[in-house]
């Protein structure tokens, strides 16, 4: 292979019974395994996540969803994101659980459904202003949902805007309160709610009144903590911060090594200028792999157990590093790109920053054709992730 990531089935594992311990055993735990499983392998980390405890599947697409059953899955399946109209009946064939924010998709799904009523969720739009419904809108939403022979309300649920960017968390609580609030109107009004989930990883980290009755556990289940501001805020509130595994490495193969004499130019754009006699590395991985361009003459990757400098731009399908100080460079080495090689490590959270974005952005944009392998490491101290 020449570029592959290994998924650690021991961190994924790890990680699903922190969660499980933090949640207790009266809360569904949701693996989001969306977006090819965060980059991860969604095929891969759904079987390893459901082996270690995790209850529900929770995904963006139908197509995500019908990829799990056609694998064998059998759990609840939550499709998060929207859902066309004309690709409403792979929902009631498959069993999926839709959330729902349209009457247009309530009208289609009941003309679908069968004779067992099919589980629907409602998305409450408590301050994000994405997918949702406002909470005027709300109980009439749920109303027609009872109404109908052929659909049943199963949960409602809400997402937090500001609880991973910030230490202060006076908005999310306000998010809380309104998703209670509208929640409690609800049966108020008669109508059964028998699921309540708002909680992602951070807002599962933070505070326990989230967790409620499913709590969708996404980045942190590979992991990563959803930002350093979520750390600090754990240690800030007093809260044991959970032990997590990262559970990705990315590598990659030498394709040459070229002698480079001083002053020869490296790359596209001649941005790079050797100032010395130099061994050059190139390694057949660029931006269409998910190699962020961003990373140009910024990062490093591990050759030998050593960093290695990113040299002139990353390219399509090509980036050069410098080998000049790292003895014995061969073609075919294995390089790691992110990830644990010897004693060094490339985290996602410091790719992350030399290009300007976000851990989940790295992960997520590992090309999904490049092959996931699982392994099996021992998980030890030295493994454990602080941002």
């Amino acid at each position: 292979m020449l570029n592959w990531v290994e998924i650690d089935a021991q961190a994924i594992e790890w990680n699903v019974r922190e969660f499980r311990r933090r949640l207790g055993r009266d809360v569904l735990l949701g693996a989001v395994v969306k977006s090819n499983a965060y980059g991860h392998g969604m095929l891969e980390v759904a079987e390893l996540a459901r082996e270690a405890g995790a209850d529900w599947l929770c995904v963006n697409n139908v197509g995500e969803a019908v990829r799990l059953r056609e694998a064998g899955h059998r759990a609840e399946i939550l499709v998060m994101g929207y859902i066309p109209l004309d690709e409403l009946e792979p929902v009631v064939r498959h069993h999926l659980r839709p959330v729902v924010y349209n009457t247009e998709t309530l009208d289609r799904l009941e003309g679908l459904a069968g004779d067992e009523p099919l589980p629907v969720h409602l998305k409450l739009e408590t301050g994000t202003q994405r997918q949702g419904i406002p909470e005027p809108e709300v109980l009439a939403f749920a109303e027609r949902v009872q109404s109908s022979r052929r659909l049943r309300l199963e949960g409602v649920g809400t997402h937090f805007a500001n609880i991973e960017d910030t230490t202060n968390h006076g908005y999310a609580q306000d998010q809380m309160t309104a998703f209670g609030r509208i929640a409690d109107e609800l049966v108020r009004a008669g109508i059964d709610v028998p699921l309540r989930h708002a909680a992602c990883s951070a807002a599962a980290l933070l505070f326990t009144r989230t967790h409620l009755d499913l709590a969708r556990i996404g980045i942190s289940l590979y992991g990563l903590w959803p930002s350093k501001e979520t750390y600090v805020s754990c240690l800030e509130r007093g809260k044991p911060t959970l032990d997590l595994r990262p559970a990705l490495t990315w590598k990659t193969r030498v394709a040459q090594v070229k002698n480079v004499e001083e002053g020869a130019f490296v790359g596209y754009g001649c941005t790079f200028r050797v100032t010395r006699d130099s061994r050059i590395a190139i390694l057949p991985v660029g931006y269409h792999e998910g190699y962020d361009r961003g990373l140009s003459g910024v990062a490093h990757v591990l050759v030998r157990g050593r960093r290695a400098p990113v040299r002139g731009r990353v390219c399509m399908n090509m980036t050069m590093v410098d080998v000049t100080d790292i003895p014995g460079v061969e073609l075919e080495d294995e390089v790691v790109l992110l990830g644990r090689q010897g004693d060094e490590r490339l985290s996602a959270e410091q790719l992350a920053e030399w290009c300007g974005t976000i851990p989940y952005e790295i992960v997520s944009r590992i090309h999904p054709e490049l092959c996931r392998v699982v392994v099996r490491r021992a998980v030890t101290e030295q493994a454990r992730q602080e941002p």
